[in-house]
């Protein structure tokens, strides 16, 4: 007999991670956003669902609900953004694709249309300015503020991801000191592997911050209060609220994030005439495409380059 929709969830869960290799934070992030499917399923008295069951009008009444919820970010906008209501809704297509792939009756996956960003997809970025205001903000007087130095650094010099800055370990950099620069291989988002590249000013920033440690934690980067007898690893979160934390100290014209550091990053290579396909490598993106959204930058670079020595200035 078939189950609710909710008992489903584990098993699609281990299906992502070993039938899909699927990265464990894609696999949580499905948990995450399933869940608040559930919790719609279970206000509307819904939850004893089958999925031969779930409709389409169940499927309009909950993008309705999503496009409504309070956005707990950014709470002068009265909803979720349509790039957020995207992501619930990935995740609940590609539970139902779980149940056409294990032969269960469901929904075809087609009929979940995802709604369209009205917006042309910017990306912001610091300029040199703003990004010397910015790296030097973290109060040095302070264990955090070495810390918060060596985060802003890190995530600047390698182009990391949040996540990937955040699963760091001690041991990986031990033998990168007095060098100027060191490459580490890691593993990126969907378990692909790629190399990233410390500078001098992050080894600096790495190496005053570990002399101010003198716990036994393998975690690179720590919050600086939390229980001994656990890891005090910081979060993707910490992470986030430490940028969110100098972005409003040195009054950026917007609100920063992890991510925009690593734009920067990309951004500063490509301004500088760095291929973007050697970008892409930097940034692991499997998709050269991804890698277009910096184009922006390329396309002014460019045109100063041929208003500057193709200007036709010297016809008269």
């Amino acid at each position: 007999m078939t189950k609710p929709l909710p008992q489903h969830l584990a098993d699609f869960l281990e299906y992502s991670e070993v039938e899909k290799g699927l990265s464990v934070n894609t696999v949580k992030s499905y948990a995450r956003f399933l869940q608040k499917f559930f919790d719609w399923l279970a206000q509307n008295k819904l939850s004893g669902l089958l999925p031969d069951r779930l409709a389409e009008e169940h499927i309009a009444k909950y993008r309705v609900w999503l496009s409504r919820r309070p956005n707990m970010v950014r709470r002068a906008r009265p909803g979720l953004h349509p790039s957020t209501q995207i992501r619930y809704l990935i995740a609940l297509r590609a539970f139902l694709r779980y149940f056409h792939d294990k032969n269960i009756a469901a929904i075809p996956t087609e009929k979940i249309k995802l709604p369209k960003e009205h917006k042309e997809r910017l990306v912001k970025f610091l300029d040199m300015e703003q990004l010397k205001r910015f790296l030097g903000a973290p109060n040095l007087k302070t264990k955090a503020g070495f810390r918060d130095r060596a985060v802003l650094e890190t995530l600047f010099s390698t182009g990391l991801r949040v996540a990937e800055l955040a699963a760091l370990d001690k041991k990986q950099v031990s033998g990168a000191f007095n060098r100027e620069c060191f490459e580490l291989g890691i593993i990126g988002k969907g378990g692909y592997p790629r190399v990233v590249f410390f500078s001098h000013r992050a080894l600096s920033a790495i190496r005053e911050y570990l002399k101010n440690r003198t716990d036994d934690d393998e975690a690179l980067f720590l919050n600086v209060r939390g229980p001994r007898k656990d890891s005090r690893r910081m979060s993707v979160r910490g992470i986030e609220l430490i940028v969110e934390k100098y972005s409003k100290l040195t009054g950026l014209p917007f609100l920063a994030t992890p991510h925009t550091l690593r734009h920067s990053f990309a951004t500063d290579l490509l301004t500088k005439g760095v291929d973007l396909r050697v970008v892409q490598e930097f940034l692991g993106h499997r998709n050269i495409s991804t890698t277009q959204i910096y184009t922006h930058v390329t396309s002014k670079r460019l045109r100063d380059i041929h208003g500057k020595f193709h200007g036709g200035g010297e016809l008269g």
